[in-house]
């Protein structure tokens, strides 16, 4: 290998690849150069004689892995190969293959993957539990509760209770669902994802001789992202490096955003506590925001109290401040967003695809989308499909638009599809019972249609018929906000409770649907809008790769924009008032504006309305956000202005 090129790192990178060995800790600030430093190390161990398989590796994704090991590759001017570099689940996939016999499994175990794994469950559910009608969790839901439960360490009824408590009166059923569930497994010789973490730790923690031998044999031990990794990954990464105790871990407690689905900021927290001789390296110098951006940044994260105290240092010139723009409602909060996006593609050449919006949930973008398409701006959805697209809220406009149309036989099928016990073959017996009559919900809601029911089906078929005919009672035509409410509260959120582990997600999605519907007159009116949003109209964009990204804050992490626009800036917002109710919430929260700021180059905007609509409270002011708050009480204490305002007549 040629002179190693260490001028491609700055002196706060060097002092971390150069590190002889030991524990160490690397906090890495947004935009540091992160990838590089851990890249560079990898390449400098091999330059002083580490054989490369015996370096173990762990990423985020086995993409980052490849990326990474290409780029060691070019620096060491070398095409050998890193046996040990992947994510976690991709090198216990390695281990266990050689030794799953030590934990009852044959080497020729397979791995299922989560409709496999669903369909197992469901056969649990089948013998264990039996039918026990539509409130029952499915066996998709009861795979999430189990995933999480491994994932976060909790045991299954500290699962429940803290993330889906209305199924805790099922608590004994679902235990010996996941009970049998397991021994299924085993019996079948199948693991699902998250066995590829728990047999591996189990398989170390039941043979010390056979952990030690890997304990020995890595030298050093790297991991990446640090701040996202789960308990028993914590764990694993402990074990791995028990023999040298070489090992670099390497994240930014400031970024730790996804404990909703199992990551522990904890582990990096507690690093030097487990570690005692770990030495800690700061990357603070940014290369992605200007200084005014960055001012801002630290200004909000140093509110969190647990953290290690960082502040990102700016290598760029002075650009211009963020902008705070408060609107007047939501509607015009969409149109200042699209109207701005127009305004800098058209005066400052800024492509589409460099402008990004942000938002904490993705409902939060249903007024921005509207406006979009309405304007001809091409968008890309990172979170999601797009609202109206949704299962979910589609499922709902089903209910409307047989009221509006009882002849819209899709909608009938979308409907009735969802009733506990009825199949394809009733659903077709009663469209050609209710299809030709001069009114098919008149038909539906008579006593004879139970004639054409199963026994079995007809609880159901009551239920829904109780629904339809209280929407026709309620004089629901003229109020589509009354109509999904009640849509909601007398059928559809016990379904989605029982169907979606994401359940909460989704109703917050069709709460804001409700809310959103306050302006129209009539279920026309409304449906004829969503029609036109859904429509052909939207395919080009397809085709044309310059679009506006719209994402959530969890899905933007690790990515940049020349522009970014934080919409809902607002309390209950960003933060969530949902997550506010959970431990260590608000300091979450705040975790994620902190990496929404850092995802902007050039241009920051952060939105909020001044006034919204409540279906229960009607309309009401919006609190700005308590982080902006913060933000300019701290600013106010260093005699510093950390906005610009924006004033506009128009909005």
């Amino acid at each position: 290998m040629s002179r190693f090129p260490e001028w491609e790192l700055n002196e706060e990178q060097k002092a971390v690849v150069f590190q002889s060995g030991g524990p160490l800790l690397v906090l890495a600030g947004a935009g540091s150069g992160k990838t590089r430093t851990l890249t560079y190390r990898v390449a400098w161990l091999m330059k002083c004689g580490v054989s490369p398989g015996r370096i173990f590796l762990a990423t985020f994704t086995n993409k980052a892995a490849r990326s990474m090991l290409d780029r060691v590759g070019l620096i060491t001017e070398t095409d050998l190969p890193l046996p040990w570099g992947g994510t976690f689940h991709s090198i216990g996939h390695r281990i266990l293959r050689r030794h799953s016999e030590l934990i009852g499994y044959s080497r020729e175990f397979t791995i299922i993957d989560t409709e496999d794994a669903t369909q197992i469950i469901n056969a649990c559910i089948a013998e264990k539990v039996g039918r026990r009608g539509a409130r029952f969790p499915k066996g998709d839901v009861i795979r999430e509760i189990w995933s999480l439960s491994v994932n976060t360490g909790q045991g299954l009824e500290e699962c429940i209770e803290s993330r889906f408590p209305q199924l805790i009166s099922y608590l004994d059923d679902i235990k010996n669902v996941v009970e049998d569930y397991q021994l299924r497994k085993k019996s079948l010789n199948v693991m699902d994802f998250d066995d590829l973490l728990v047999n591996w730790r189990t398989l170390f923690l039941e043979n010390e001789d056979l952990k030690w031998r890997y304990a020995e044999h890595f030298l050093h031990v790297l991991i990446d992202e640090y701040q996202d990794i789960n308990v028993i990954q914590g764990e694993i990464a402990d074990l791995v490096a028990s023999g040298h105790r070489n090992i670099m871990v390497v994240g930014d407690d400031s970024q730790s955003i996804y404990s909703f689905r199992g990551a522990d900021y904890r582990n990096i927290l507690t690093f030097p506590e487990r570690y005692r001789d770990c030495r800690i390296f700061r990357l603070e110098t940014n290369y992605r925001s200007t200084p005014e951006i960055l001012q801002m940044a630290n200004l909000s994260i140093k509110n969190n109290t647990r953290q290690f105290p960082k502040e990102l240092k700016s290598v760029r010139e002075r650009g211009k401040k963020p902008y705070l723009v408060q609107l007047r409602n939501a509607s015009k909060q969409a149109e200042f967003v699209a109207q701005r996006i127009e305004e800098l593609r058209q005066w400052e050449g800024i492509e589409y695809k460099e402008m990004a919006v942000l938002y904490r949930a993705h409902y939060q973008s249903m007024e921005l989308q509207m406006e979009l398409v309405r304007r001809g701006i091409p968008f890309e959805l990172r979170s999601g499909i797009r609202f109206f697209e949704q299962a979910h809220v589609k499922d709902i406009a089903a209910y409307l638009r047989i009221l509006v149309n009882g002849y819209d036989e899709m909608a009938w099928r979308r409907v009735l599809n969802h009733v506990e016990r009825v199949g394809p073959a009733t659903i077709g017996r009663i469209w050609q019972e209710i299809g030709p009559s001069s009114s098919p919900l008149a038909v539906f809601l008579s006593s004879h249609i139970l004639d054409l029911i199963p026994r079995p089906a007809r609880d159901g078929i009551q239920a829904l018929q109780e629904t339809l005919s209280g929407l026709l009672q309620g004089g629901y035509e003229r109020n589509p906000t009354g109509a999904i409410a009640y849509i909601i509260e007398k059928a559809y959120a016990q379904y989605l409770a029982a169907n979606y582990a994401d359940y909460r997600d989704r109703l917050d999605d069709l709460v804001h649907l409700a809310e959103y519907a306050a302006p129209f007159q009539s279920l026309e009116e409304f449906l004829g809008e969503l029609a036109l949003l859904t429509g052909p109209g939207e395919e080009g964009y397809n085709i044309d790769q310059d679009r506006v990204v719209l994402s959530t804050i969890h899905q933007a992490k690790g990515l940049e924009w020349r522009v970014v626009f934080i919409i809902w800036v607002a309390e209950g917002r960003l933060p969530l008032a949902r997550a506010l109710n959970d431990p260590g919430g608000e300091e979450e929260e705040r975790r994620l504006f902190y990496v929404a700021v850092t995802r902007a180059k050039d241009h920051l905007y952060l939105t909020y309305p001044a006034v919204e609509f409540s279906r229960t409270e009607g309309y009401g002011y919006v609190l700005p956000s308590r982080f902006l708050k913060e933000i300019q009480a701290a600013a106010k204490k260093e005699s510093i202005e950390p906005f610009d305002y924006w004033v506009g007549e128009d909005y």
